[in-house]
């Protein structure tokens, strides 16, 4: 396996998913949708074919993407007022992130990483010289502010933080952004803010962004996903806010990596964004997430906590069994009983078990039932 500084190259989430396809296992397991995208986007695509959209794109981006997200931001239910300076069109959320991170990071730099989290998070700050410190939820997946606390220290470059976030569905709210700015005011912290599920906020939470803070916009890298907003992650399109000088900071490292995305699916995300409606992007997810959840208490498997936000469901099993690890059930799951999942610990760097399980529904309505269908017949 390939190390990087002592970061085994964690390859469990394929591993699953190859799991599921060998075994014929309904696959709940990532967050890849398996239904179509919206047809209008095809149209708009093949329209992007047929114009003059097959060279590099500025820096910055598409100009009629970039004019298109300051209005669609301004125009969403906790509005973020945006200058075109302030953002940038970019390949993918991970390079986003990585690209933050090289752009603040000096050699042994700290940045805290809160957990459960995305399996990148710690590979992107050791491959630039950054050194991870690891904050542990709560049993409830809340923070402890006060043990929060004493992970920051006179060495703390950065912070990532990630909401509605991947795997626990939490969503920070206003209180969360102003107990963290208290914490880190007086000291030159920067936060890396992954928003990439923000039109997936359900029920009675609202997305609201790091970019919103009056003070902490000026520190924040704030990424965001068209793949996850639009089903589109192949077309490798998504977006950065950050103020004007840590854009510039950004981009003066960006024109080195990667200089532009894919310019077809710029234009075509455009044209998308002047007749996307978000509301509907959130009934359809949240549907999903009420299908499956109303159908699992059919089950041995019990839900502590709906998701508020993202497309991912974190379920305890200890009910089926008290000895198994999670990563044991996780694979009995998937190959005896046909339903694939994720190990809560898979979202640890070095958590070895817990009571948890995660979910998927961002897939078509039938599988979700048909599996869950199963779950109940066979579990």
């Amino acid at each position: 396996m390939k190390e990087i500084q002592g970061f085994t190259h964690y390859s469990f989430f394929t591993e699953m998913s190859e799991l599921a396809t060998k075994n014929g296992s309904f696959d709940l397991s990532l967050g890849l949708p398996d239904f179509d995208i919206d047809e209008r986007l095809k149209f708009f695509l093949k329209e992007a074919a047929d114009l003059d959209t097959h060279h590099y794109e500025p820096l910055a981006g598409n100009p009629l993407l970039v004019r298109n997200i300051i209005n669609f931001n301004l125009k969403r239910r906790n509005s973020i007022s945006l200058k075109p300076n302030e953002v940038t069109i970019v390949p993918c959320a991970t390079f986003a992130l990585y690209t933050a991170l090289k752009s603040i990071l000096n050699q042994g730099d700290e940045v805290v990483i809160i957990q459960p989290s995305y399996y990148t998070y710690a590979p992107s700050v050791v491959m630039n010289g950054g050194i991870p410190v690891y904050y542990d939820l709560e049993y409830d997946f809340t923070i402890d502010w006060d043990k929060f606390k004493t992970c920051i220290t006179e060495k703390t470059k950065a912070i990532i933080i990630n909401s509605p976030q991947n795997p626990t569905g939490k969503v920070w709210k206003q209180n969360d952004w102003k107990q963290l700015y208290e914490l880190i005011s007086n000291q030159e912290i920067y936060l890396i803010s992954e928003e990439i599920y923000d039109t997936y906020c359900f029920d009675e939470a609202e997305h609201y962004s790091s970019f919103i803070h009056p003070e902490l916009r000026k520190r924040t890298f704030c990424i965001f996903s068209f793949g996850k907003m639009f089903h589109t992650s192949g077309w490798k399109v998504s977006y950065m806010l950050a103020s004007e000088e840590l854009t510039a900071l950004f981009r003066s490292h960006q024109q080195y990596i990667s200089y532009s995305a894919n310019a077809p699916a710029q234009y075509a995300l455009a044209k998308y964004l002047e007749i996307f409606d978000p509301s509907e992007n959130k009934a359809v997810m949240q549907r999903k997430r009420d299908i499956f959840n109303q159908l699992i208490k059919e089950t041995p498997l019990y839900i502590e906590q709906e998701a508020e936000g993202s497309v991912f469901q974190i379920v305890n099993f200890r009910d089926v069994s008290k000895t198994m690890t999670d990563v044991e059930f996780s694979k009995w799951l998937t190959i005896d009983k046909r339903v694939a999942c994720l190990p809560l610990s898979a979202f640890y760097n070095s958590r070895q078990n817990s009571d948890y399980i995660r979910f998927s529904f961002a897939k078509k309505d039938d599988v979700i039932i048909q599996a869950l269908e199963h779950l109940r017949k066979n579990l």
